[in-house]
């Protein structure tokens, strides 16, 4: 049984979906320290003007904040100013009237963790894009593993992972910016639909 021991994300990007739908098994990682700029809170969309961050964010008293600890914040109304970016970016694109039903109620619930809040989302996530990972939370934190990709997937250092096979899809914006590989997997999920699954 292959195992890869990965990061908690919102909304992560592609590579992160990959690895969920290629590993026999799947640990998410929550004893590590918080660090400021990953997908644990942040995900990358396309918009008309390249690419945006959006970032959830986040109470800590220090930068040893525990992940499992970390308390989403209700600054700055950021639920109604990322799903604004998301109409605004993908509201031409095939599949975002399918699915918009499914996403906008993570923008209309407060959740108290980020930890539970990301897991939400991801199991909504595999459900849509029909994978079924065999995923764990770690109990403590995992020093070293053969298959990290804690740091290789990292929204500071974008460049995908060596492993990561990028499959070109369709993209709102490819006629402006080209294909932008590793987005976000709402980009996928709007652009392709049911058929997500087949670039993972």
């Amino acid at each position: 049984m292959t195992t890869a021991i990965l990061q908690t994300t919102y909304f992560g990007p592609v590579q992160w979906y990959q690895k969920l739908h290629r590993y026999d098994r799947c640990l998410i990682e929550q004893h590590d320290s918080y660090q400021k700029q990953t997908y644990r809170n942040r995900c990358i969309i396309a918009t008309a003007s390249g690419v945006q961050a959006l970032t959830v964010p986040v109470e800590h008293s220090s930068n040893k904040t525990l992940v499992k600890d970390l308390r989403i914040s209700d600054h700055n109304q950021w639920r109604r100013v990322h799903w604004n970016a998301l109409q605004s970016a993908y509201s031409e694109s095939p599949f975002f009237e399918y699915y918009a039903d499914d996403i906008r109620p993570f923008f209309e619930k407060r959740y108290t963790f980020l930890v539970d809040f990301n897991e939400t989302i991801r199991q909504t996530v595999c459900q849509l894009i029909d994978i079924c990972p065999n995923v764990e939370y770690t109990t403590e934190y995992v020093q070293e593993h053969p298959h990290d990709y804690r740091n290789t997937i990292h929204a500071k250092h974008p460049q995908p992972d060596s492993d990561f096979e990028s499959r070109p899809y369709w993209q709102v914006f490819q006629r402006r910016h080209g294909f932008l590989s590793n987005l976000s997997i709402l980009d996928l999920l709007f652009c392709v639909g049911p058929e997500s699954i087949f670039y993972l």
